[in-house]
């Protein structure tokens, strides 16, 4: 049997590049998927070369997020995996001139879209018995990128706010992570900086690395992490530091109950 045998994945970002190729992969491993994007033809051709269902909606506008979900529980049974992939950049480095409206586009659709996706992700899961979320991040998420700042503030903000919301899924047995890409071959990428890196001998992922980490994330059973895929490497999950704790000698070198000292984690 193969990896996904009954299983309903829904990714959104799913016309092109790494969504497109996600698609193909867990089809590939038994899923049935609903692909969902702003691109119909492109969109419409993807669920067709999987056998899938085609669902047009932008990630921003909550109500064309669950509409999506609800049609592909539907249509397809349900909901087990939700790869909330779509994305944008702006390549605006100069925030003394940054535009209101394009910085309002990239929130809407890189950290609405995440927010609004796992949310209508967790309701059709629980009705589902479990199931797993990955979101879209990137190297940006966990480094800075002084070319596009306010692209790697919203992939700072997938990071944090799946790490977050991971511990509470535990007990509904919803999965949820983050994937991390490094420089990978695809339209957010542009023309000019492919060049670049090519002219430079700088290595460039195909997107379906990155569906192979998808897979693995999806079907390893691990939470909370953030796997960063990288040229010849394989993926692996990020390690993060704890911060340091409080000095605690006022407080008679006493932690409060329920909280382990350099952390702001209970537990």
């Amino acid at each position: 049997m193969a990896a996904l045998d009954g299983k309903v994945a829904l990714i959104t970002g799913a016309a092109s590049g790494i969504g497109r190729a996600t698609a193909e992969r867990l089809a590939a491993e038994g899923a049935r998927v609903g692909v969902v994007d702003l691109t119909d033809d492109a969109g419409q051709a993807v669920a067709k070369s999987v056998g899938g269902v085609f669902h047009r909606a932008d990630v921003g506008e909550p109500s064309e997020v669950d509409a999506a979900f609800a049609a592909v529980e539907r249509e397809l049974g349900g909901v087990d995996i939700a790869f909330l992939n779509a994305g944008i950049a702006i390549g605006h480095p100069q925030i003394e001139t940054l535009p209101d409206d394009l910085y309002r586009l990239i929130m809407r659709v890189n950290v609405d879209g995440v927010v609004y996706g796992a949310r209508a992700a967790v309701r059709a899961m629980e009705r589902r018995g479990g199931g797993a979320i990955v979101a879209t991040s990137s190297l940006a998420g966990l480094i800075p990128f002084p070319p596009d700042p306010v692209y790697d503030l919203t992939k700072h903000a997938v990071v944090g706010f799946i790490r977050s919301i991971a511990p509470s899924l535990v007990p509904k047995g919803i999965t949820a992570n983050t994937v991390n890409p490094g420089m990978t071959d695809t339209k957010i990428m542009g023309e000019d900086a492919r060049r670049t890196l090519r002219e430079a001998n700088f290595p460039i992922m195909p997107p379906s690395q990155i569906a192979d980490a998808v897979l693995r994330i999806i079907t390893g059973g691990r939470t909370g992490e953030c796997w960063v895929c990288q040229p010849g490497r394989e993926p692996e999950p990020y390690r993060f530091h704890d911060v340091p704790g409080p000095r605690t000698e006022g407080a008679q070198g006493r932690v409060p109950p329920g909280v382990r000292e350099g952390t702001l984690d209970s537990g």
